[in-house]
């Protein structure tokens, strides 16, 4: 994990891909988002989906779920380096959430951000505020989701 100091504005990573089956999104949506065009082929092609859909939640948190795998990741990476690892702080939320295609059964998403802004906190000594815009694509190019995340990260000398 990188230091307030080390985050440059327009910083591009990607962070991963993921497989949407049939099985997957009913398994998430009977647990947490029970609505028939998530549970039930026909429901699905007879909404305005067009198909067995994954909840935009589902969606969001395989974002989640690989992003912390690539943060996992290259902490190790450079601990392996013996580099002094920032650990980041926690997120004070999201805004600007867009489902802006549906996730259908067999889609594979591919999961990208962009550092949009920078910034030291007065309230918090030593940390700051870094926002990324997440954006998630299918296999076909087409955007399906983008949120804007932010995250406390320390600055150089508050590694914790």
């Amino acid at each position: 994990m990188n230091f307030l100091e080390d985050v440059v504005i327009g910083h591009h990573s990607e962070f991963g891909s993921f497989a949407f089956t049939a099985e997957l999104i009913k398994k998430f949506a009977t647990e947490f988002d029970p609505q028939p065009f998530h549970l039930d082929e026909e429901a699905g092609r007879r909404s305005l989906l067009g198909g067995l859909a994954a909840s935009g939640w589902h969606v969001a948190a395989v974002a989640m779920k690989l992003r912390i795998a690539e943060s996992q990741r290259a902490t190790a990476e450079a601990k392996a380096r013996g580099e002094t690892v920032a650990v980041s702080g926690p997120s004070p939320g999201f805004r600007e959430l867009r489902w802006i295609k549906p996730v259908l059964a067999g889609d594979t998403i591919s999961y990208a951000s962009e550092v949009v802004a920078v910034r030291a906190t007065a309230s918090k000594p030593g940390w700051g505020i870094v926002q990324a815009r997440t954006t998630a694509t299918n296999q076909h190019g087409d955007v399906v989701m983008t949120f804007l995340a932010t995250v406390f990260l320390p600055q150089q000398g508050n590694a914790s």
